[in-house]
């Protein structure tokens, strides 16, 4: 098992391109949909739980997945499987970079594989939010989180720790009720 976690997670960031938030798709289509190792409510809480951790989501997301099928192990092998393809990538990239560097079809390459990366992260937040069934008054946090990011130069940091405060206060209010 964690010979497939790790093989299952390599895959991932070896063909991913685009960084941590395009690899959430292809996560939940491994790991939830192919392999059923976890649900889509599991998901979900792996995702909030890795944005609201230091470091990169999809290793965020990995070390969760990981801990929650196999323990210490099963982190290991899953963050192991994220990170090393980036890691050999960056690796070969650094040592013959600067032989193409100013190489016109490399950049052209670059330039082809930018608005792919914007669909996937739009693909992840679309199939987030359907499978979550908010409704209009997340909608609306939602929409005027991404309105104080974008206009206000505010932190996204703050946002999920006023996020995260204002659940506990509102659950807290409705428990009393």
């Amino acid at each position: 098992m964690l010979w497939n976690m790790f093989l299952t997670f390599f895959k991932i960031g070896a063909f991913t391109f685009g960084g941590g938030y395009a690899m959430i798709p292809i996560i939940q289509e491994e790991i939830v949909e192919k392999k059923k190792w976890i649900d889509d409510n599991e998901f979900m809480d792996a995702i909030a739980l890795a944005q609201a951790s230091p470091g990169p989501v999809a290793v965020n997301t990995s070390v969760y997945c990981g801990y929650k099928l196999k323990g210490f192990k099963g982190a290991i092998a899953c963050t192991m499987g994220t990170v090393l393809p980036s890691f050999i990538t960056i690796l070969i990239i650094a040592i013959f970079f600067f032989q193409f560097r100013a190489n016109a079809i490399i950049d052209q390459i670059f330039m082809g594989i930018r608005p792919a990366v914007v669909a996937l992260i739009a693909s992840a937040v679309y199939k987030m939010w359907k499978k979550a069934q908010y409704g209009y008054d997340k909608f609306a946090i939602a929409l005027g989180t991404l309105l104080i990011i974008v206009f206000m130069d505010i932190s996204p940091i703050w946002l999920v720790i006023a996020g995260g405060l204002g659940s506990v206060i509102i659950n807290k209010l409705r428990v009393k009720k």
